[in-house]
């Protein structure tokens, strides 16, 4: 049982070991360096670590005051946006597009108007009671 075991494990040398230290110490963050000269075999060849491209994640609730965006299929997305009118009710309204970036660029235009709206409203409200 001991010389199986034995046998298995014997092809490890102590380069082996540094290099798998060394790539675990990468992996955390803690050493920048590679290899040194000495502890490199000539089939060795040292790789630099790649980081990822970050890619930023859009998260299913948007922030208040944007609208939202939802793909309805594969060539069609609906941007909604409901604010509180001057009154205290909520107005929903849609709009559609074949792209994402079409639909953003619409539902931009509506919240600017429908904001605009409802600041004329809240104005003549005002203006109203006082």
């Amino acid at each position: 049982m001991i010389s199986t075991t034995l046998n298995i494990y014997t092809h490890i040398t102590d380069n082996m070991q540094r290099s798998a230290a060394n790539k675990i110490e990468q992996g955390f963050g803690r050493n920048e360096g590679s290899l040194s000269e000495i502890e490199q075999t000539p089939d060795q060849t040292v790789k630099t670590p790649q980081t990822a491209k970050f890619e930023p994640k859009q998260p299913k609730i948007r922030r208040p005051g944007t609208g939202c965006i939802t793909e309805i299929n594969d060539h069609l997305f609906e941007g909604r946006y409901s604010p509180t009118n001057a009154y205290g009710k909520r107005t929903p309204r849609n709009v559609y597009a074949k792209t994402r970036e079409e639909c953003e660029e619409k539902l931009a235009e509506l919240i600017t108007q429908m904001n605009a709206e409802i600041a004329e409203e809240k104005a003549n409200l005002k203006e109203g009671t006082d």
